[in-house]
């Protein structure tokens, strides 16, 4: 239930497992002193290419064993002869080996080439999609740019053609006037004018809105049948004629009336 706070990182702690001091008999041969080369993270813990190099060495110390003596020429070739055979089972395994390792190499080689591919047309394609991107940006600027000339040009000739015989022509102050979208009610921004910086002109300021004797006295001054409303029933329009036939619009009405139940 208690935790302890040190002045060693875990790094500086061993991890790696401990291996003590041994001492041979004389006259034996352990077979674990065979694996001596082996170190942890150099093949230990054991995995399946260790293991079998393990039972390869055990099958080279059976064979061993198994081995005539130098005793007489036959045993000499004998001895030889099967040395040559050992050999090349060894050169042969050999060749597996440096066949497998050559295609493990050849995979990762694959594998690298393959995501260098990948990243590639990674790139590539970014690399366009930017581009068209760009493309399409420099359209649309260019697009607006034509509209914006094309309205300017049309503005300029029906400038033009308000006046095409290029007379001088006298400010009409009435024509202003009774033009309701001329300069004089709503003047442009582009002519200089800008009509925010003095919008408190536009404020009503009157004592008969601002106060409230003033708006009493603003609606006694009003007539009667401006604040007393008076509604007249309409008359009901006549469906017949002085000879008694019924109208063709009131027939019509009725037949609507009948369609719309």
């Amino acid at each position: 239930t208690l935790g302890t706070q040190t002045d060693y990182r875990d790094g500086e702690a061993q991890t790696d497992p401990y291996s003590p001091e041994y001492v041979v008999p004389g006259g034996s041969i352990p077979e674990l002193l065979t694996l001596a080369t082996l170190a942890w993270g150099r093949g230990l813990p054991a995995g399946l290419a260790e293991v079998e190099m393990i039972e390869r060495a055990r099958e080279k110390r059976a064979w061993e064993a198994t081995l005539p003596a130098m005793d007489s020429a036959s045993n000499i070739t004998k001895r030889r002869k099967m040395m040559d055979h050992m050999e090349r089972k060894e050169w042969a395994f050999r060749e597996q080996e440096i066949e497998k390792l050559q295609e493990a190499r050849l995979e990762i080689l694959k594998e690298l080439l393959r995501r260098q591919e990948e990243n590639q047309n990674k790139m590539d394609a970014k690399r366009l999609d930017d581009h068209w991107q760009n493309h399409q940006k420099a359209k649309e600027e260019k697009v607006k740019k034509i509209q914006h000339d094309c309205a300017l040009m049309l503005r300029k000739l029906i400038a033009k053609r308000k006046n095409v015989m290029g007379k001088l022509e006298r400010r009409d102050i009435i024509q202003e006037y009774t033009d309701f979208a001329s300069q004089t009610y709503a003047p442009l921004s582009r002519n200089g004018y800008f009509p925010d910086s003095h919008s408190e002109r536009y404020v009503v300021k009157c004592c008969y809105l601002d106060t409230f004797t003033g708006l009493c006295e603003l609606e006694a001054s009003l007539p009667d049948y401006v604040t007393q409303v008076k509604i007249k029933a309409p008359k009901p329009k006549y469906t017949t004629t002085e000879t008694g036939f019924i109208k063709r619009s009131a027939r019509l009405e009725v037949t609507l009336a009948q369609v719309h139940q």
